[in-house]
């Protein structure tokens, strides 16, 4: 606890004040005092605004005197304020000198870049007084959530399964079968399901307090109205957004958030937040200003030689992410999360962008992501990367890690892809993503648990609209099918878009499967997008970024209709979590290091023991060797993967196993349904030990156990 003396120095307009303490930045409650810290390197002078809740005009506004300004922060301590019934915010003066980087304008008021608790836009899609002087409004927030001896899980990392999940779409349609639809308390009635799908953490896509009517407008071709859904543009980076909260408008935001975080960990799921440190809501030189723009505009954001903002973000602006100052911000709002949240992991957006100088240039050793990696209070969290960008820096491979980042490797996802889609000369990028990417990760020793392995996320298509499209559909968009990736590696089966055709549509699960599969076994860590496991389709819209209806709300009827592929989803999530082979931490040798007969991994073809060479190849196998990740009873099985790519059946020789063990089958899905996949742990024993013969587009998964 900071001491803090009690007595006001200072009088205005019938408050009591005196000087504040400049640190830590932002709104603190002490006894029955608050303290105001803000920074502003070049602004001239600052004024503390204060409301009444809800109201339209401030109460007082009171001038930071001189002797209140240490350095470059301004604080004050106001005396015997209602808190939990006053909204703040500042005036900053400056120079308005747009091309010196100067737009300080004293007409503004602004929000606190450090406020806990926005208000303003409490519930979702209900239009804010635009013509309001001040329409995000901070509220001090006080710690005093009952936490039950809960923290942060720890879980490792090569133990993970994430599920990302956008908060709304989640429970938003109307067979959710939730009250609370579209919010946090939504997803806490689906921690049961959850537990059944398997997985056991939860990437959360934005749920920094954001605009949704950023960018509104109707869709010229169906007419409805289009929004900003997925968030990734912040208005604020400690405060939760309110709308996604059931009790938003009663300002709860705060502990419903903690509250689903708590019952999640009570479920051993952990929570990761994706987070968008590479451009704020302020746009470009057009655009608002809400915070960060009137406070220090030279400090927040990259600008070019006269002034205007650097784009690398595709958003307007771009973060000045390594200005000592913003980092210390950035550092600040994570160390918050996991402090007051006990969020155990972060997604970095577009993080490609941390890494920039203030000139945009790429930096070998960046300060803001060295911070972030050795940080004392982030040292068991998650770190990982989008390691690309809107400017064109691509780093899948190459990001600085400090042996602490671990990234979303895109390149998995376009080899999975196009070996799926048939493609020749894919094979060989095919081992290596499956194998953990040793050929991106090795040689800078970060093993396999650099790799977040991912077929398809929220940019792009869903898995059911991979294999049912080859081009994307995003008229309703409004922006003539312009937007959004064009370069999918999809293939549609022979019909673009909804089939009747049977046979379409069972290769078209059979595909699903082969996808799920091929991600299962691979080693390093599986994300899975929320909804691939029920079938979820966005009708080809592969940006449903603007999509609030049901384009981009989960259908949960699809559980019924395509109970086959949830069904398949759930065993082969548990077969993972059964198999330690499949979650090495380092990278496989290919060699029998332990003296057991067999090397740790091992390739084969159509015969055992011989790997197939050819560029133009779609059949492989490979054997995992439990014998590798424990002795005696703790020993795992022998892990088979027959994989035939080809439009034609294919028999594949078996490698001969211990003679104290047999090949019992797990997967096969050129199998109908429920012939497709077993129960883990109740494999049937196969007949035929010395060949399996594996489909046309089917992947075969057997196991090696000892004779019962």
């Amino acid at each position: 606890m900071h001491r803090i003396d009690l007595f006001p120095t200072h009088e205005y307009q019938g408050l009591k004040l005196r000087a504040g303490r400049p640190y830590p930045f932002g709104a603190t409650v002490f006894g029955n005092m608050v303290n105001f810290s803000v920074y502003s390197r070049y602004a001239t002078d600052c004024t503390l605004v204060l409301f009444h809740n809800r109201e339209e005009k401030p109460f007082i506004e009171i001038p930071f005197f001189k002797e209140f300004r240490l350095g470059n922060v301004f604080s004050m301590i106001v005396f015997d304020l209602d808190y939990e019934n006053i909204e703040y915010g500042f005036r900053m003066d400056g120079p308005y000198q747009p091309e010196e980087g100067h737009r300080f304008d004293k007409s503004k008021i602004l929000l606190d870049p450090y406020a806990k608790l926005i208000v303003g836009r409490d519930v979702w899609g209900q239009e804010p007084n635009w013509d309001s002087a001040y329409q995000y409004r901070a509220r001090v927030v006080l710690d005093d959530f009952d936490w039950e001896d809960d923290q942060p899980l720890e879980t490792p990392v090569n133990d993970l399964i994430i599920y990302e999940m956008h908060v709304r779409n989640f429970t938003c349609g109307a067979a959710a079968g939730v009250k609370h639809r579209g919010t946090f308390a939504g997803i806490i009635e689906k921690i049961p399901y959850l537990l059944e799908l398997g997985v056991n953490c939860v990437e959360l896509m934005p749920i920094h307090e954001f605009d949704e009517f950023e960018n509104a407008r109707v869709s010229p071709v169906d007419g409805r109205q289009l929004c900003n859904l997925w968030g990734y543009s912040n208005v604020g980076f400690f405060a939760p957004k309110a709308a996604y909260a059931s009790s938003g408008r009663f300002s709860m935001q705060v502990d419903e958030l903690k509250n689903l975080v708590k019952r999640l960990h009570a479920n051993g799921i952990e929570v990761i937040l994706d987070v968008v440190f590479n451009h704020t809501a302020e746009g470009n030189e057009q655009g608002p200003y809400i915070s960060y723009r009137g406070i220090d505009n030279k400090t927040y954001y990259m600008l070019t030689p006269d002034g205007h903002y650097f784009n690398f973000s595709g958003c307007g602006n771009t973060l000045n992410c390594n200005n000592p100052n913003v980092r210390d911000m950035i550092v600040e709002s994570l160390r918050y999360w996991v402090t007051d949240y006990h969020i155990d992991g972060f997604r970095f957006d577009l993080a490609a962008i941390l890494g920039r100088d203030q000139n945009g240039n790429p930096m070998s050793n960046p300060p803001l992501l060295e911070s972030l990696a050795h940080d004392p209070i982030l040292g068991k969290t998650k770190l990982i990367a989008e390691a690309w960008d809107a400017g064109g820096l691509y780093q899948v491979g190459s990001f600085p890690s400090w042996g602490r980042w671990a990234e979303w490797n895109g390149k998995f996802r376009d080899s999975i892809r196009r070996f799926l889609k048939s493609d020749p000369e894919v094979l060989g990028d095919v081992k290596e993503r499956i194998t953990g990417s040793p050929d991106l990760y090795a040689s800078q020793k970060r093993g396999i648990k650099a790799s977040v392995n991912f077929v398809t996320a929220h940019d792009g298509f869903t898995l059911m609209d991979l294999v049912s499209y080859n081009n994307k559909h995003n008229e309703a968009n409004g922006e003539d099918n312009r937007d959004g990736e064009d370069n999918n590696n999809s293939w549609n089966c022979g019909c673009e878009g909804h089939s009747n055709d049977p046979d379409i549509n069972r290769l078209r699960h059979q595909q699903v499967k082969n996808a799920i599969s091929l991600l299962m076994v691979s080693q390093g860590i599986p994300m899975v997008l929320s909804g691939d496991e029920m079938g979820n389709s966005q009708q080809g819209n592969n940006n449903a970024y603007c999509q609030d209806n049901e384009i981009a709300w989960l259908d949960w009827n699809d559980l019924e209709r395509n109970a086959d592929i949830f069904r398949f989803f759930k065993r082969i999530i548990r077969f993972r979590r059964l198999h330690k082979v499949l979650r090495y931490e380092d990278h496989l040798s290919y060699s029998d290091y332990h003296h057991t007969g067999y090397p740790d991994i091992s390739w084969h073809g159509v015969k055992a023991w011989e790997p197939e060479t050819g560029h133009n190849n779609l059949t492989a196998a490979f054997m995992l060797n439990g014998q590798y990740v424990g002795t005696g009873d703790a020993a795992d099985d022998f892990i088979y993967v027959a994989m035939n790519m080809h439009w034609e059946m294919h028999g594949f020789e078996l490698p001969q196993l211990p003679q104290d063990m047999s090949w019992h089958v797990f997967a096969n899905t050129g199998m109908e349904p429920p012939q497709d996949i077993s129960e883990p742990d109740e494999e049937p024993l196969i007949e035929n030990q010395h060949e399996v013969l594996v489909g046309p587009r089917a992947i075969i998964i057997l196991v090696g156990k000892k004779r019962r």
